[in-house]
């Protein structure tokens, strides 16, 4: 009987590591590519602003097909889904390494978003059914420790790859992982009951995804074709609306839609929706901008870069592991203002950043935006989810789990497009100051290096004033960040009080 129970134990384990190291994964090329993202953008040449699509892509992909994986894998059980997914995305991402283009590595991104949606929801269903009951809360926090894991190991592995060998090992690195995954998933990962009748809203489905992949175009595209003075956005803005609204009607008419309207009478969830979007637009706005702002402004090699960008996931880290005590026992919008005072703080110091900031000032602000979210997770999910009846939670995990995608792919677009935009008003503004009979240029020091009479001089100065008007622009998109982080308070009064008691399920969700 022991040497069963030991057996059954290594089995556990076994599977447990395996479905872990998938969901690591998924989670860590979220963050891993950001720090190499200039050395990208330098080897496929192309813009900034253009760069960011390697980054929305693969959200935008990630969370269009999150919502048809309950129906695959009733359609084809739980482990031929979770093997293609994983084999799907290792083969796209090294795909992604070969790249030669932005077409190319676009292209590919989608793929890895396509096949690695699965991995998350995946990894957390065969831990809920291999542990007993009374162990979920132990399996979920292992997962939830390991879906932290990625984006804290992001950018320091990025940018320890990209400064020593390139930046294509960022998506080499998958490949041995992505096989080991494969391998032990084919032995050891149990099967599921599989129905030929599940039934799932392709119509709703393909609705939504194109209403959203064609807002999400629009939003990429929008800076470098001038918004609305391009037909190519009138397009897709139309495109964008039309979808929409025949989703909606669909949802509010079939007899059985995959986003079910009743969910959203629920006041904790449609708050929990909203909430979640704002939030994550901030948060991986945030990502987006540091590493260029780091890299660029401030001249940093691409290692040190992901250095100082590390203890934002160690913050992230240490405050998702200390918050899981008090939920249930503190009422969970204390703990959400807790979170959104510590973000908003962080970002307030951001607003004064300028290329001398220290290192430390950069580590300090960075812890204390990654607790922030760390102590913003799990209540969140909590709140959200909490309050919808035990049936509903999977439909309505799914609907919180788009919201999160949708606002991180929303807020690296627009605010990369902000940040495009206020840099330009902002050299026009600077250079109208800046004219021949400008009294500093009297002064011989400045007149020898930055004189506007010479060809050096102008493109000295050129450079100069484009370097302060990315400072500014920067500054304007952390008040803005700021600005939304404050915006959420006044979600927490509609919050209505939760007894924490949705468990594991709803806490956990990734």
């Amino acid at each position: 009987m022991t040497e069963e129970a030991g057996q059954a134990g290594s089995y556990r384990v076994t599977i447990t590591v395996l479905v872990i190291l998938a969901a690591m994964m998924q989670t860590l090329d979220t963050t891993i590519v950001n720090v190499a993202l200039p050395y990208v953008q330098g080897s496929v040449a192309t813009s900034p602003d253009q760069i960011t699509w390697v980054l929305t892509s693969y959200i935008t992909a990630t969370a269009i097909m999150t919502l048809p994986t309950g129906f695959l894998v009733g359609r084809f059980g739980l482990r031929l889904v979770f093997v293609a997914s994983t084999l799907g995305f290792t083969v796209a991402s090294m795909l992604c390494g070969t790249a030669e283009s932005l077409t190319q590595i676009v292209v590919f991104r989608v793929l890895q978003g396509a096949f690695g949606a699965a991995m998350i929801p995946l990894a957390q269903t065969v831990l809920l059914t291999i542990y007993p009951k009374e162990r979920h809360g132990f399996a979920m926090a292992l997962f939830g420790i390991g879906v932290v894991v990625g984006p804290v190991l992001g950018p320091v592995l990025g940018g320890w790859l990209t400064e020593n060998y390139t930046w294509r090992y960022v998506f080499y690195i998958n490949g041995p992982l992505g096989i080991v995954g494969v391998l032990g998933m084919m032995m050891f990962l149990p099967e599921s009951p599989r129905s030929a009748l599940q039934k799932f809203d392709w119509f709703g489905f393909a609705t939504l995804s194109l209403a959203i992949g064609a807002l999400q175009i629009l939003l990429d595209r929008g800076e470098i074709k001038d918004w609305f003075g391009s037909s190519e956005i009138v397009i897709e803005a139309l495109l964008a609306g039309s979808a929409f609204y025949l989703f909606l009607v669909h949802t509010f008419t079939a007899e059985r839609p995959f986003m079910r309207p009743a969910l959203f009478r629920d006041r904790n969830f449609t708050a929990g929706v909203v909430f979640s979007v704002v939030a994550f637009i901030t948060l991986y706005a945030s990502l987006a901008l540091q590493p260029p702002y780091l890299q660029d402004l401030m001249n940093y090699p691409v290692f040190t870069a992901g250095l100082a960008m590390g203890p934002r996931g160690v913050g992230t880290m240490i405050a998702t592991m200390i918050v899981g005590r008090f939920v249930g026992k503190v009422d969970t919008r204390l703990l959400l203002g807790i979170g959104l005072a510590l973000s908003a703080w962080s970002f307030y110091v951001m607003t004064g950043w300028t290329p001398d900031v220290s290192q430390g000032e950069i580590v300090i602000a960075g812890l204390a935006q990654g607790a922030g979210f760390g102590v913003l997770f799990v209540p969140m999910s909590t709140v959200t989810l909490s309050t919808l009846a035990p049936q509903d939670r999977a439909d309505g995990a799914s609907v919180f789990s788009l919201s999160r995608s949708l606002g991180s792919s929303v807020g690296i677009s627009v605010f990369t497009a902000l940040l495009t935009t206020n840099t330009e008003i902002n050299h026009a503004d600077i250079s109208a100051n800046v004219t021949a009979v400008n009294r500093a240029f009297q002064d011989p020091t400045v007149s020898q290096f930055l004189s506007p009479l010479t060809d050096a001089g102008r493109a000295a100065l050129d450079a100069l004033v484009t370097q302060q008007a990315q400072v500014i622009a920067y500054i304007d998109d952390y008040k803005a960040l700021l600005i939304a982080t404050l915006a959420l308070f006044g979600l927490l009064v509609i919050f209505k009080k939760s007894s924490g008691s949705a468990g594991g399920h709803a806490v956990v969700e990734g």
